[in-house]
């Protein structure tokens, strides 16, 4: 007797109910170097095909990338089809100057900003203040945004309490106030637990605050780097994802795999519990990013269809986790 195949759950769940569109947003940072600007311009180009929401483009620390941060989007505005959300942060700079910065963007034909507080010029470990002249924090950066333009207005949010913050609840009125002010959107700082987002999601909700929350995903390109990158956030690394990658330092075809494995298995877990929205750290670096978008039901532009870009809307989503606009 032949057992009949059995299809993978997520494939079981193409043909039940109605269809849900997921959407995705990417994250890239200014290149340095001419090598770095062709690495970024190859994912850019790789990446533009699946039409993603938006893509947004990093700010240093006390504007120490402005120039390259405003160059990269105005080449993204002239030479591709693709929205830019330009980064920024009120970390030292007066208001007169963030304001210059604002009217640029908007000069420039930017209608997103990502508003962060930013961190000290100093780096980790050193306490933020901020500038005398300046915006006190990304609550106010947001308002003074709003105040010079109708832009769409996106903030950050973090399921595991934001290194400065002193409590849950400190953190959750920060993410109220930018609400408040005029953001429209949070996405969240990375995590691998998906647990930590849904946790901190029910918090969010609890606290009446209703603007759609994308889980912002980082694929391990580089597990040392990202140990680093996690440490600076206050994200945490679990004991099972430093064991997927143990022994494979000088591995890195094997590293590559077990990377896209790791991030398919988040989001696929992701869509089952109703996320439909994801916010992708590319590292400037497009395969990983790719391979889980394909996984997603993404396909590029040219051979799209509906039931290519559709996915269902699972059984039991969660109120608040929906498409953003």
């Amino acid at each position: 007797m032949h057992a009949e195949p059995r299809a993978s759950r997520f494939v079981q769940r193409l043909g039940e109910g109605g269809q849900r569109r997921i959407r995705v947003s990417f994250e890239f940072f200014p290149p340095k170097t001419e090598e770095m600007e062709k690495t970024l311009w190859d994912s850019i180009t790789r990446l533009a095909p699946l039409k993603p929401n938006f893509v947004s483009v990093t700010y240093g620390a006390g504007g120490s990338t402005r120039e390259r941060t405003h160059s990269t989007v105005k080449r993204i505005l002239a030479e591709t089809a693709l929205t830019p959300a330009a980064h920024l942060t009120c970390v030292a700079a007066t208001c007169e100057e963030i304001d210059a910065v604002i009217r640029s963007y908007c000069t420039a034909g930017v209608r997103h900003i990502v508003a962060l507080r930013g961190d000290p010029v100093g780096g980790v470990g050193e306490r933020y203040a901020p500038h005398p002249g300046g915006y006190r924090n990304a609550a106010d950066l947001v308002a003074g945004i709003k105040r010079h333009s109708d832009v769409e207005v996106s903030v950050s949010a973090y399921p595991e309490r934001h290194p400065d913050s002193p409590t849950v609840e400190a953190d959750l009125d920060m993410l109220a106030a930018k609400v408040d002010a005029g953001a429209a959107r949070a996405i969240t700082q990375f995590f691998f637990e998906n647990d930590l987002y849904f946790r901190y999601l029910d918090r969010v909700r609890a606290r009446g605050i209703n603007v759609p929350v994308v889980p912002g995903i980082l694929p391990v390109q580089n597990f040392k780097q990202t140990k680093v990158f996690a440490a600076r956030c206050g994200a945490s690394v679990p004991d099972w994802l430093a064991e997927r990658f143990e022994g494979l330092e000088e591995d890195a075809a094997t590293r590559k795999l077990i990377a896209a494995a790791v991030a398919a298995e988040q989001v696929l877990d992701l869509v089952d519990r109703g996320v439909t929205d994801f916010h992708f750290y590319t590292m400037n670096r497009a395969d990983l990013v790719y391979a889980v978008c394909h996984l997603l039901g993404l396909r590029p532009s040219h051979e799209a269809s509906r039931e290519d870009t559709a996915l269902p809307l699972p059984a039991g989503e969660r109120v608040g986790v929906r498409g953003v606009g």
